[in-house]
């Protein structure tokens, strides 16, 4: 059952869905798990996916052009989403008031006003899919599927976003069970399953995520990708890759491979690739003395490569000229998809990398070592519940 029974004999058969499958998502890996999951299931289903890029905080580049160039999806729309600080209106009604009773009224009222403010740039008809799949809810979109009294799946932002950050209570600290209820009324939006039209809240790992809400369920992506093929695979690298093999040859040096079994040490770097996860986190100044000391504990033993997080504006090809620098956009989880493609380590602040399979070892700073250059305070958000 795709929607709430009771909905649909409320409202008879003017609600009886036309359309297949629609996935919303506002970041590369939202795409990635989206073409992953339509891969897994396209041959056990006759209808079709359409998907939707959201470029409020995210520059998709031709992205759009690539995955119509697949087939994958029937339609690829793009989503002008817009923030609440867009609109004066909206934000008359986010201040605080002094009064928890205050500040619930007006909430309210901003609740409906943000869904509102989506609806001219909403490309297609929402109401006419059978299932729409939305990855973080929390953004406008979210406010826009309550407006309108829209079912739909939730599903995590991240991979084990739970683990670091109770989005739904962080964002609503103070009376979480009364909120709780004014959303299963539809008065109010919380995200993360427990808005009155939220089906259900799809993560990766149902353990690592604090005090869920009931309705959420467990797709691991590890079983996801074990289903793919060699030809999934090669969809998947053909969508998030412009050339593939100039990428592997800049990640691994060229003919890295053919100097390594021939010994020819003096004419390629042979050092064993470890590959550096920026995040944006903390200010630039602070980002920069991070990721500096993380080059500087590796590069002398390893041939040191930086992936910039695509919404990392530190600019890292002049900060460490020494380093390899990929500047691509795509998914990391990509890299798995191309046929043996390896890197020795990889290392990561808090991004959850469980699914990189391409790495032979994935290691985790973790908080203790951001604990060092930020205060405790703004990253540990779910301990302080």
């Amino acid at each position: 059952m795709t929607r709430p029974f009771f909905d649909y004999i409320i409202n008879g058969m003017k609600n009886v869905k036309t359309k297949g499958r629609m996935y919303i998502c506002h970041t590369y890996y939202h795409v990635y798990i989206a073409a992953v999951k339509e891969l897994v299931i396209r041959g056990s289903v006759q209808d079709y996916a359409d998907i939707m890029l959201s470029t409020m905080s995210n520059n998709f580049e031709n992205l759009k052009e690539r995955l119509e160039k697949t087939g994958l999806f029937k339609n690829v729309y793009m989503f002008d989403e817009k923030e609440d600080v867009t609109s004066e209106e909206v934000m008359k009604y986010h201040k605080d008031r002094g009064n928890i009773i205050l500040n619930l009224l007006q909430r309210i009222k901003y609740t409906k006003l943000l869904g509102q403010l989506q609806e001219e740039f909403i490309p297609v008809d929402l109401s006419e899919y059978k299932d729409v799949y939305v990855f973080c809810d929390s953004d406008p979109i979210g406010y826009y599927l309550n407006y309108k009294k829209i079912h739909y799946h939730a599903v995590e932002d991240g991979l084990n976003s739970g683990l670091l950050d109770d989005q739904a209570r962080n964002a609503n600290k103070g009376a979480f069970p009364l909120k709780c209820a004014m959303a299963k009324m539809g008065l109010i939006f919380i995200e993360s399953g427990y808005s009155r039209y939220c089906i259900d809240y799809e993560v990766n790992d149902i353990s690592v995520n604090h005090k869920p809400p009931k309705n959420i369920v467990e797709v691991p992506r590890k079983q996801l990708d074990e289903k793919l093929s060699d030809d999934d695979h090669k969809v998947l690298v053909d969508i998030f890759l412009n050339n593939p093999d100039r990428l592997v040859n800049a990640l691994l040096g060229k003919n890295r491979a053919d100097a390594i079994e021939n010994n020819a040490k003096a004419k390629v770097n042979t050092k064993p690739n470890v590959m550096i996860l920026t995040e944006p986190l903390c200010d630039l100044e602070t980002r920069k003395k991070l990721f500096g000391d993380i080059v500087d504990d590796y590069k002398e033993n390893y041939r040191v490569i930086i992936k910039p997080h695509p919404r990392d504006l530190l600019d890292y090809e002049k900060e460490f000229p020494e380093v390899l620098v990929i500047k691509d956009r795509f998914p990391m989880e990509v890299l798995g998809d191309i046929k043996g493609f390896e890197v020795d380590k990889i290392i990561s602040v808090i991004t959850q990398m469980d699914n990189t399979y391409f790495a032979k070892e994935i290691v985790y700073l973790g908080l203790d070592f951001l604990d060092k250059y930020e205060d405790p305070a703004i990253h540990r958000k779910t301990e302080l519940l």
